[in-house]
């Protein structure tokens, strides 16, 4: 997992409420065991048509929103089931981020998890945003994790809470394997100071 810390970023816009994880990444997609590939097969039903050509009326089909690592999605973004895919396709398809005024709870650890952050605003710093992506489909922010903060081209900058846990682990591009690794050596020491309370066959 990359280290997570500031960046500048291209945003778009799916104002929809309560996508699902199914919308995200359909079922007939699950049978793979990590994210590569995802990519193509994100919001599989909304990009493509039937005859598997793209959906020219879908916003991530259209040329400007080529290069985008912000997604701002409408409310209750990841309700659903509690499928991992759906940050992995996300993630597979280059997003960084996803803004929203909330998440379902599943998709957001699964998220953070995964190095793609799940950043909650307020509705009018929503609304802006949207609008933002609409009039200007070269909008940029800047989403500064240590700070936990993002900035709006305007130069106003909006606070958004994550845990200190996440935080730490995406900050230093860790999953949690890697926090315990990073007190092995703790651990180690308390292992050798303390007897064996398991006998070995």
């Amino acid at each position: 997992m990359n280290p997570f810390t500031t960046f500048i970023g291209k945003i778009v816009s799916i104002p929809t409420e309560n996508i699902d994880t199914d919308q995200i990444i359909p079922a007939q997609f699950l049978k793979v065991t990590d994210k590569n590939g995802l990519g193509k097969n994100l919001f599989f039903n909304w990009r493509y048509l039937p005859d598997g050509s793209p959906n020219p009326d879908f916003v991530l089909n259209r040329a400007q929103a080529q290069g985008a690592q912000i997604l701002v999605a409408g409310d209750n973004f990841g309700c659903g089931s509690s499928r991992e895919h759906a940050p992995w396709a996300l993630a597979a398809f280059g997003f960084r981020a996803i803004i929203s005024t909330g998440f379902a709870d599943i998709f957001r650890n699964n998220s953070l998890k995964n190095g793609l952050l799940p950043i909650i605003v307020d509705k009018d710093t929503h609304r802006q945003l949207q609008s933002l992506a609409e009039e200007d489909p070269e909008t940029r922010v800047t989403i500064n994790l240590p700070d936990q903060t993002i900035t709006l081209p305007d130069g106003r900058t909006v606070n958004f809470p994550i845990d200190p846990f996440s935080k730490h682990c995406m900050v230093n591009g860790i999953d949690q394997l890697g926090y315990l690794r990073e007190h092995l050596s703790a651990i180690e020491k308390y292992e050798q100071s303390h007897p064996q309370r398991v006998k070995t066959i």
